[in-house]
Protein backbone atom coordinates (compact mmCIF):
# COMPACT_ATOMS: atom_id res chain seq x y z
CA UNK A 1 0.00 0.00 0.00
CA UNK A 2 1.09 3.51 -0.76
CA UNK A 3 3.15 5.26 2.18
CA UNK A 4 2.55 8.77 2.21
CA UNK A 5 2.96 11.84 4.59
CA UNK A 6 2.50 15.80 4.84
CA UNK A 7 5.67 17.87 5.27
CA UNK A 8 7.13 21.45 6.45
CA UNK A 9 6.95 22.54 2.71
CA UNK A 10 9.46 25.09 1.89
CA UNK A 11 7.81 28.29 0.23
CA UNK A 12 7.68 31.27 -0.98
CA UNK A 13 5.56 34.40 0.75
CA UNK A 14 2.30 34.94 -1.16
CA UNK A 15 3.17 38.14 -2.39
CA UNK A 16 7.09 36.50 -3.89
CA UNK A 17 5.36 33.55 -5.69
CA UNK A 18 5.04 34.66 -9.29
CA UNK A 19 8.47 35.64 -8.75
CA UNK A 20 9.86 32.75 -7.57
CA UNK A 21 7.88 30.33 -9.64
CA UNK A 22 8.97 28.89 -12.88
CA UNK A 23 8.58 26.34 -15.37
CA UNK A 24 10.40 23.14 -14.91
CA UNK A 25 13.96 22.48 -15.69
CA UNK A 26 13.65 19.98 -18.21
CA UNK A 27 11.19 22.28 -20.36
CA UNK A 28 13.22 24.56 -21.33
CA UNK A 29 17.34 25.45 -22.10
CA UNK A 30 20.27 27.58 -20.53
CA UNK A 31 19.30 30.41 -22.75
CA UNK A 32 15.92 30.12 -22.59
CA UNK A 33 16.06 30.07 -18.48
CA UNK A 34 18.79 32.70 -18.68
CA UNK A 35 16.00 34.85 -20.69
CA UNK A 36 13.15 34.37 -18.46
CA UNK A 37 14.88 34.98 -15.58
CA UNK A 38 16.50 38.15 -16.67
CA UNK A 39 15.85 40.85 -13.73
CA UNK A 40 14.73 38.96 -11.46
CA UNK A 41 16.95 37.39 -8.80
CA UNK A 42 14.17 35.89 -7.09
CA UNK A 43 13.62 33.36 -9.98
CA UNK A 44 14.25 29.59 -9.16
CA UNK A 45 15.94 29.37 -12.14
CA UNK A 46 18.56 30.51 -10.37
CA UNK A 47 18.32 27.56 -8.47
CA UNK A 48 17.03 24.67 -10.68
CA UNK A 49 19.13 26.56 -13.86
CA UNK A 50 22.44 28.09 -11.74
CA UNK A 51 24.04 27.85 -15.34
CA UNK A 52 22.63 31.19 -15.95
CA UNK A 53 24.93 33.24 -13.19
CA UNK A 54 28.01 32.17 -15.42
CA UNK A 55 28.92 33.05 -18.85
CA UNK A 56 26.64 31.69 -21.34
CA UNK A 57 28.11 28.12 -22.59
CA UNK A 58 28.96 27.47 -19.26
CA UNK A 59 28.79 23.58 -18.76
CA UNK A 60 25.31 23.00 -16.95
CA UNK A 61 27.06 20.14 -15.09
CA UNK A 62 30.31 21.86 -13.83
CA UNK A 63 31.16 21.57 -10.19
CA UNK A 64 31.12 25.39 -9.89
CA UNK A 65 27.11 25.25 -10.66
CA UNK A 66 26.14 22.89 -8.41
CA UNK A 67 27.51 24.69 -5.70
CA UNK A 68 26.04 27.57 -7.08
CA UNK A 69 22.27 26.10 -6.63
CA UNK A 70 23.53 25.59 -3.30
CA UNK A 71 24.76 28.48 -2.21
CA UNK A 72 21.37 30.43 -4.28
CA UNK A 73 19.02 28.01 -2.30
CA UNK A 74 20.68 28.99 1.45
CA UNK A 75 20.63 33.10 -0.23
CA UNK A 76 17.01 32.76 -1.69
CA UNK A 77 15.92 31.16 2.37
CA UNK A 78 18.23 34.13 4.06
CA UNK A 79 16.30 36.58 2.33
CA UNK A 80 13.54 35.44 2.81
CA UNK A 81 12.32 34.55 -0.57
CA UNK A 82 11.71 30.70 0.67
CA UNK A 83 10.44 30.22 4.26
CA UNK A 84 9.56 26.71 5.54
CA UNK A 85 6.50 26.33 7.55
CA UNK A 86 6.44 26.03 11.40
CA UNK A 87 4.04 22.26 10.87
CA UNK A 88 3.57 19.85 8.34
CA UNK A 89 0.70 19.93 6.17
CA UNK A 90 -0.65 18.37 2.98
CA UNK A 91 -1.43 20.90 0.03
CA UNK A 92 -3.31 21.19 -2.69
CA UNK A 93 -2.02 22.15 -6.28
CA UNK A 94 -4.86 23.33 -8.53
CA UNK A 95 -3.78 23.87 -12.84
CA UNK A 96 -6.51 25.57 -14.94
CA UNK A 97 -5.65 25.30 -19.04
CA UNK A 98 -8.39 26.13 -21.62
CA UNK A 99 -10.83 26.23 -18.58
CA UNK A 100 -10.53 22.83 -17.37
CA UNK A 101 -9.02 22.25 -14.19
CA UNK A 102 -7.33 19.68 -12.68
CA UNK A 103 -6.53 19.29 -8.87
CA UNK A 104 -3.33 17.09 -7.10
CA UNK A 105 -2.45 16.41 -3.51
CA UNK A 106 1.12 17.91 -2.77
CA UNK A 107 2.43 14.59 -0.53
CA UNK A 108 6.21 13.28 0.14
CA UNK A 109 6.01 10.12 -1.10
CA UNK A 110 8.18 7.30 0.22
CA UNK A 111 11.80 5.87 -1.49
CA UNK A 112 10.75 2.57 -0.75
CA UNK A 113 7.82 2.49 -2.36
CA UNK A 114 9.43 3.25 -5.61
CA UNK A 115 12.12 0.74 -4.99
CA UNK A 116 9.23 -2.45 -4.78
CA UNK A 117 7.21 -1.45 -6.95
CA UNK A 118 3.86 0.33 -5.25
CA UNK A 119 5.09 3.21 -7.21
CA UNK A 120 4.47 2.06 -10.59
CA UNK A 121 7.03 3.61 -13.87
CA UNK A 122 6.13 3.73 -17.66
CA UNK A 123 9.31 4.79 -19.06
CA UNK A 124 13.02 3.85 -18.75
CA UNK A 125 15.89 6.38 -17.69
CA UNK A 126 19.04 7.55 -18.38
CA UNK A 127 21.65 7.05 -16.37
CA UNK A 128 23.35 10.47 -16.71
CA UNK A 129 20.05 12.41 -16.62
CA UNK A 130 19.28 10.17 -13.06
CA UNK A 131 22.88 11.18 -12.40
CA UNK A 132 22.29 14.90 -13.18
CA UNK A 133 18.93 14.77 -11.01
CA UNK A 134 20.77 13.09 -7.90
CA UNK A 135 23.25 14.97 -7.73
CA UNK A 136 21.21 18.47 -7.75
CA UNK A 137 19.20 16.74 -5.23
CA UNK A 138 21.94 15.58 -2.61
CA UNK A 139 23.87 18.91 -2.85
CA UNK A 140 20.77 20.98 -1.78
CA UNK A 141 19.47 17.85 0.67
CA UNK A 142 15.92 18.90 -1.01
CA UNK A 143 13.33 17.67 -3.80
CA UNK A 144 13.39 21.37 -5.54
CA UNK A 145 10.86 20.02 -7.91
CA UNK A 146 8.30 17.54 -7.26
CA UNK A 147 7.25 14.62 -9.66
CA UNK A 148 3.97 14.27 -11.40
CA UNK A 149 1.81 11.01 -10.26
CA UNK A 150 -1.63 9.88 -11.07
CA UNK A 151 -3.85 7.34 -8.94
CA UNK A 152 -6.97 5.83 -9.22
CA UNK A 153 -9.63 8.00 -8.50
CA UNK A 154 -11.23 8.35 -5.23
CA UNK A 155 -14.64 9.62 -3.94
CA UNK A 156 -12.70 10.30 -0.38
CA UNK A 157 -9.44 12.56 -2.42
CA UNK A 158 -12.74 14.31 -4.33
CA UNK A 159 -14.50 15.60 -1.99
CA UNK A 160 -11.50 16.57 0.07
CA UNK A 161 -10.95 18.68 -2.81
CA UNK A 162 -14.11 19.92 -3.29
CA UNK A 163 -14.02 20.86 0.45
CA UNK A 164 -10.51 22.70 -0.24
CA UNK A 165 -11.32 24.50 -3.28
CA UNK A 166 -14.22 25.91 -1.84
CA UNK A 167 -11.77 28.16 0.86
CA UNK A 168 -9.57 30.84 0.04
CA UNK A 169 -6.17 29.62 -1.66
CA UNK A 170 -3.09 30.46 -0.01
CA UNK A 171 -1.46 31.59 -3.85
CA UNK A 172 -3.80 32.10 -7.27
CA UNK A 173 -2.23 33.57 -10.29
CA UNK A 174 -1.68 33.23 -13.48
CA UNK A 175 1.69 32.57 -15.29
CA UNK A 176 3.24 33.65 -18.62
CA UNK A 177 1.76 31.09 -20.55
CA UNK A 178 -1.35 31.50 -19.85
CA UNK A 179 -2.03 28.74 -17.34
CA UNK A 180 -3.79 29.18 -14.05
CA UNK A 181 -2.06 28.14 -10.48
CA UNK A 182 -4.10 27.85 -7.15
CA UNK A 183 -2.61 26.77 -3.90
CA UNK A 184 -3.78 26.02 -0.78
CA UNK A 185 -2.29 24.90 2.42
CA UNK A 186 -4.39 21.75 4.56
CA UNK A 187 -3.88 22.82 7.88
CA UNK A 188 -7.14 20.76 9.45
CA UNK A 189 -5.56 17.51 11.26
CA UNK A 190 -8.80 15.32 10.37
CA UNK A 191 -8.63 16.39 6.77
CA UNK A 192 -4.36 15.50 6.98
CA UNK A 193 -5.35 12.06 8.85
CA UNK A 194 -8.03 11.50 6.37
CA UNK A 195 -5.70 12.10 3.30
CA UNK A 196 -2.96 9.40 4.73
CA UNK A 197 -5.71 7.06 5.28
CA UNK A 198 -6.64 7.16 1.71
CA UNK A 199 -3.55 7.12 0.26
CA UNK A 200 -2.63 3.89 2.22
CA UNK A 201 -5.23 1.90 0.95
CA UNK A 202 -4.07 2.62 -2.70
CA UNK A 203 -1.73 -0.31 -3.89
CA UNK A 204 -0.14 1.38 -6.66
CA UNK A 205 0.72 4.94 -7.73
CA UNK A 206 1.61 6.09 -11.33
CA UNK A 207 4.44 8.24 -12.63
CA UNK A 208 2.84 10.33 -14.86
CA UNK A 209 5.77 12.80 -15.19
CA UNK A 210 9.05 12.62 -13.91
CA UNK A 211 11.05 9.44 -14.15
CA UNK A 212 14.40 10.97 -13.98
CA UNK A 213 13.64 13.04 -10.51
CA UNK A 214 12.06 9.97 -9.40
CA UNK A 215 14.62 7.79 -9.78
CA UNK A 216 17.40 10.41 -8.59
CA UNK A 217 15.24 10.69 -5.33
CA UNK A 218 15.42 7.36 -4.81
CA UNK A 219 18.95 6.57 -4.47
CA UNK A 220 19.72 9.23 -2.51
CA UNK A 221 17.04 8.43 -0.16
CA UNK A 222 19.08 5.59 0.02
CA UNK A 223 22.33 6.55 0.25
CA UNK A 224 21.37 8.40 3.12
CA UNK A 225 19.91 5.02 4.47
CA UNK A 226 22.88 3.88 4.24
CA UNK A 227 25.39 6.30 5.37
CA UNK A 228 23.38 6.57 8.60
CA UNK A 229 23.97 3.50 11.52
CA UNK A 230 20.77 4.85 13.32
CA UNK A 231 18.48 4.70 10.51
CA UNK A 232 14.96 3.81 11.61
CA UNK A 233 12.83 4.34 8.04
CA UNK A 234 11.29 7.00 9.12
CA UNK A 235 13.56 10.12 8.62
CA UNK A 236 12.83 12.54 6.05
CA UNK A 237 15.11 11.20 3.12
CA UNK A 238 13.20 8.37 2.96
CA UNK A 239 10.38 10.69 1.15
CA UNK A 240 10.39 12.80 -1.83
CA UNK A 241 8.46 15.92 -3.49
CA UNK A 242 5.39 14.52 -5.64
CA UNK A 243 2.15 15.76 -6.49
CA UNK A 244 -0.39 12.86 -7.22
CA UNK A 245 -3.75 13.69 -9.43
CA UNK A 246 -6.88 11.44 -9.75
CA UNK A 247 -6.10 9.92 -13.13
CA UNK A 248 -9.64 11.35 -14.15
CA UNK A 249 -8.39 15.14 -13.64
CA UNK A 250 -5.33 14.24 -16.30
CA UNK A 251 -5.05 14.78 -19.91
CA UNK A 252 -2.22 13.09 -22.25
CA UNK A 253 -1.96 15.30 -25.06
CA UNK A 254 -0.07 14.25 -28.73
CA UNK A 255 3.71 13.64 -28.84
CA UNK A 256 4.60 13.88 -32.55
CA UNK A 257 7.08 13.09 -34.76
CA UNK A 258 9.12 14.56 -37.99
CA UNK A 259 11.50 13.15 -40.15
CA UNK A 260 13.91 14.58 -42.58
CA UNK A 261 14.38 12.44 -44.89
CA UNK A 262 12.27 9.50 -46.80
CA UNK A 263 15.43 7.36 -46.84
CA UNK A 264 15.75 7.89 -50.36
CA UNK A 265 12.04 7.19 -51.46
CA UNK A 266 9.74 9.90 -53.15
CA UNK A 267 6.42 11.21 -51.57
CA UNK A 268 5.04 9.32 -54.37
CA UNK A 269 6.95 6.15 -53.93
CA UNK A 270 6.60 6.54 -50.03
CA UNK A 271 2.97 6.47 -50.02
CA UNK A 272 2.90 3.50 -52.01
CA UNK A 273 4.81 1.64 -49.84
CA UNK A 274 2.48 2.91 -46.47
CA UNK A 275 -0.49 1.20 -48.58
CA UNK A 276 0.92 -1.92 -47.85
CA UNK A 277 0.19 -1.82 -44.11
CA UNK A 278 -2.07 1.10 -44.14
CA UNK A 279 -5.47 2.49 -46.14
CA UNK A 280 -4.38 5.93 -47.21
CA UNK A 281 -6.74 8.89 -47.82
CA UNK A 282 -5.51 12.23 -49.53
CA UNK A 283 -7.19 14.86 -47.14
CA UNK A 284 -6.10 18.12 -49.14
CA UNK A 285 -4.30 20.57 -48.18
CA UNK A 286 -5.99 21.76 -44.82
CA UNK A 287 -4.21 20.57 -41.20
CA UNK A 288 -5.89 17.08 -40.73
CA UNK A 289 -5.77 15.80 -36.94
CA UNK A 290 -5.96 12.31 -36.00
CA UNK A 291 -9.66 11.22 -35.85
CA UNK A 292 -9.63 8.25 -33.22
CA UNK A 293 -7.26 5.63 -31.77
CA UNK A 294 -5.02 3.85 -34.52
CA UNK A 295 -5.66 6.76 -36.89
CA UNK A 296 -2.44 9.14 -37.90
CA UNK A 297 -1.99 12.53 -39.70
CA UNK A 298 0.57 12.23 -42.28
CA UNK A 299 1.93 15.78 -43.72
CA UNK A 300 4.54 15.93 -46.56
CA UNK A 301 6.41 18.46 -48.67
CA UNK A 302 3.78 18.27 -51.44
CA UNK A 303 1.53 20.03 -49.15
CA UNK A 304 -0.86 17.74 -48.64
CA UNK A 305 -2.25 15.49 -45.00
CA UNK A 306 -3.16 11.81 -45.26
CA UNK A 307 -5.10 9.96 -43.25
CA UNK A 308 -3.40 6.90 -42.60
CA UNK A 309 -5.48 3.58 -40.78
CA UNK A 310 -3.69 0.72 -40.14
CA UNK A 311 -5.31 -2.57 -42.04
CA UNK A 312 -6.63 -5.64 -39.89
CA UNK A 313 -3.66 -7.84 -39.12
CA UNK A 314 -1.65 -5.53 -38.74
CA UNK A 315 -1.27 -5.09 -34.63
CA UNK A 316 -2.00 -7.50 -31.91
CA UNK A 317 -4.86 -5.93 -29.17
CA UNK A 318 -3.84 -8.07 -26.69
CA UNK A 319 -0.78 -7.24 -26.79
CA UNK A 320 -0.53 -4.09 -24.27
CA UNK A 321 2.58 -2.31 -25.97
CA UNK A 322 1.98 -3.50 -29.41
CA UNK A 323 -1.59 -2.14 -29.57
CA UNK A 324 -0.02 1.46 -28.93
CA UNK A 325 -0.10 3.74 -31.75
CA UNK A 326 3.66 4.92 -31.49
CA UNK A 327 4.39 1.17 -31.45
CA UNK A 328 2.24 0.51 -34.90
CA UNK A 329 3.77 3.86 -36.73
CA UNK A 330 7.33 3.05 -34.99
CA UNK A 331 7.85 -0.71 -36.33
CA UNK A 332 5.42 0.04 -39.54
CA UNK A 333 6.52 2.89 -40.30
CA UNK A 334 9.86 4.26 -38.86
CA UNK A 335 11.19 1.49 -39.04
CA UNK A 336 10.16 -1.17 -41.86
CA UNK A 337 9.93 2.19 -44.26
CA UNK A 338 12.24 4.62 -43.07
CA UNK A 339 14.77 2.49 -41.32
CA UNK A 340 14.80 4.52 -37.74
CA UNK A 341 15.20 1.82 -35.82
CA UNK A 342 16.67 3.68 -32.35
CA UNK A 343 14.13 6.49 -31.10
CA UNK A 344 16.56 7.87 -28.69
CA UNK A 345 19.76 8.07 -30.52
CA UNK A 346 18.50 8.61 -34.38
CA UNK A 347 19.41 12.22 -35.79
CA UNK A 348 16.88 12.17 -38.29
CA UNK A 349 14.03 12.01 -36.30
CA UNK A 350 12.60 14.89 -33.69
CA UNK A 351 9.75 14.94 -31.59
CA UNK A 352 7.25 17.97 -31.35
CA UNK A 353 4.78 18.11 -28.07
CA UNK A 354 1.00 18.49 -29.12
CA UNK A 355 1.35 22.03 -27.13
CA UNK A 356 2.48 23.54 -30.40
CA UNK A 357 -0.22 22.16 -32.45
CA UNK A 358 0.03 20.40 -36.19
CA UNK A 359 0.77 24.06 -37.53
CA UNK A 360 3.74 23.92 -36.47
CA UNK A 361 4.66 20.42 -37.96
CA UNK A 362 3.32 21.48 -41.34
CA UNK A 363 5.98 24.45 -40.80
CA UNK A 364 8.92 22.54 -40.23
CA UNK A 365 8.05 20.17 -43.34
CA UNK A 366 7.49 23.66 -45.58
CA UNK A 367 10.57 24.90 -44.20
CA UNK A 368 12.64 22.45 -45.61
CA UNK A 369 14.09 21.40 -42.44
CA UNK A 370 12.02 18.05 -42.34
CA UNK A 371 10.76 15.66 -45.17
CA UNK A 372 7.73 14.81 -43.60
CA UNK A 373 5.71 15.06 -40.27
CA UNK A 374 3.40 12.30 -38.58
CA UNK A 375 1.08 13.15 -35.75
CA UNK A 376 -0.61 10.81 -33.76
CA UNK A 377 -3.63 10.51 -31.71
CA UNK A 378 -2.82 10.99 -27.39
CA UNK A 379 -2.55 7.73 -25.78
CA UNK A 380 -5.33 7.92 -22.54
CA UNK A 381 -4.34 7.30 -19.11
CA UNK A 382 -6.12 4.08 -18.68
CA UNK A 383 -2.88 3.09 -21.17
CA UNK A 384 -0.73 4.28 -19.07
CA UNK A 385 -1.90 2.70 -15.96
CA UNK A 386 -2.43 -1.18 -17.88
CA UNK A 387 1.17 -1.19 -19.01
CA UNK A 388 2.31 -0.31 -15.75
CA UNK A 389 0.50 -2.78 -14.03
CA UNK A 390 2.15 -5.38 -16.47
CA UNK A 391 5.43 -4.33 -15.76
CA UNK A 392 5.81 -2.88 -19.21
CA UNK A 393 7.98 0.07 -20.70
CA UNK A 394 6.29 2.66 -23.15
CA UNK A 395 8.29 3.41 -26.12
CA UNK A 396 10.20 6.28 -25.95
CA UNK A 397 8.26 9.86 -26.75
CA UNK A 398 5.13 8.41 -25.74
CA UNK A 399 3.82 10.79 -23.61
CA UNK A 400 3.02 14.24 -23.24
CA UNK A 401 1.11 15.54 -20.03
CA UNK A 402 -0.19 19.58 -20.18
CA UNK A 403 0.03 21.41 -18.17
CA UNK A 404 3.48 21.05 -16.78
CA UNK A 405 3.92 21.51 -12.56
CA UNK A 406 5.32 24.77 -11.95
CA UNK A 407 8.18 24.75 -9.95
CA UNK A 408 8.87 26.55 -6.54
CA UNK A 409 5.50 26.53 -5.16
CA UNK A 410 6.98 24.17 -2.34
CA UNK A 411 9.91 22.49 -1.58
CA UNK A 412 10.59 19.75 0.77
CA UNK A 413 13.92 19.12 2.50
CA UNK A 414 15.55 16.19 3.50
CA UNK A 415 16.38 16.90 7.11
Amino acid sequence: MAKVKPFRGVRPPRTMVEDVASRPYDVLNSEEARKESEGNPRSLYHIIRPEIDFEPGTDEHDEKVYAKAVENFAAFQKEGWLVQDAAEHYYIYAQTMDGRTQYGFVIAANVHDYVNGVIKKHELTRRDKEDDRMRHVKVNNANIEPVFFAFPDNDGLEDIIRRVAATEPEYDFVAPDGFGHTFWVIDDPEMTDAITRHFEAMPHLYIADGHHRSAAAARVGLEKAQENPAHTGDEEYNYFLAVAFPASHLRIIDYNRVVRDLNGLSPQEFLFRLEKDFIVEDKGTDIYTPAALHNFALYLADGHWYSLTPREGRYDDADPIGVLDVTISSDLILRDILGITDLRSDKRIDFVGGIRGLGELKRRVDSGEMAMALALYPVSMKQLMDIADTGNIMPPKTTWFEPKLRSGLVIHKLD
